[in-house]
């Protein structure tokens, strides 16, 4: 490599400990809900691209004032809503974006 041999350690989280490649850390939203809001139980995400999907999708529905999702990668992930929208718009929002509430 041109005779130099810098490397510069990134500390980056390694792609083995992570189940994603493209998001090695855990990820929360930076936009929490009340503690007063609707908690649901999440499949399937993996990743902050998983993540924001939910919360796009989430946020489009009608009556949602903040959503926050706490992923827990390989496990169940958290989806909480605050609001007075339905909890079925809500669950019905979260499977059309491709997951699954437990």
């Amino acid at each position: 490599m041109c005779g130099t041999n810098n490397r510069e350690d990134l500390n980056l989280t390694p792609t083995q400990e992570s189940s994603c490649a493209c998001c090695s850390t855990p990820t929360t939203s930076a936009q929490p809900a009340d503690a007063s809001g609707t908690v649901f139980e999440l499949e399937g995400l993996t990743c902050g691209h998983c993540v924001q999907t939910v919360e796009k999708s989430v946020r489009a529905v009608a009556g949602v004032d903040s959503v926050a999702v706490t992923l827990v990668s390989g496990s169940i992930s958290t989806l909480t809503v605050a609001g007075p929208a339905s909890p079925e718009t809500v669950r019905a929002a979260v499977v059309s974006a491709g997951y699954t509430v437990v």
